[in-house]
Order: C-alpha cells, then structure tokens, then sequence
C-alpha cells in the first residue's frame, strides 16, 4: 500500500513526517531513520527494517555453507591469532 502527503522541506534541510507515517513505521516517538538517495527519490527507512533486510540476504547469501555464520567467522580468527 502506497500513502502520499505533502510536506515541505526547510530552508536548513529539516522535513517533517506526518503522524500517520511515523506510527506506521513505528517511529511515533521519534528514532533513527537510514537516508538513502536512489537516483533522485530519497527513500527513509527505520534501522529495523534495513537489519532486517540485511540479515535475509545474509541468510540467503550463506544458505547451506558450512562455516558462513559468525560463530565460525571468530573461530578462525582465534584460530589465526593464536598462529601468530
């Protein structure tokens, strides 16, 4: 579902999100956002959801790879260190 309001942005950059908005995304007491320019759209989004969609690409980048989690990743690392 796509939502459209108009807003104005400031003289110093700031932009208000209408009420709506921010209780849709869960930011009805404020918090921080990821700003990204994709070509000329400004897209803002909660640090939730972009951790989210990180950590699904990872899990579809390291499905059924042995040794691809973290836990393994420090483990080699030990390992290394204690090389040197």
């Amino acid at each position: 579902m796509s939502s459209h309001a108009k807003g104005r942005v400031s003289k110093s950059g700031r932009l208000g999100l209408p009420a709506v908005f921010r209780k849709a995304v869960g930011l009805e007491h404020g918090g921080d956002v990821v700003i990204e320019l994709a070509g000329r759209e400004i897209r803002v989004r909660t640090i939730d959801e972009v951790v989210t969609q990180t950590q699904a690409i990872a899990r579809r980048l390291t499905a059924g790879k042995s040794g691809a989690s973290v836990d393994a990743f420090l483990a080699e690392r030990r390992r290394e260190a204690a090389r040197e």
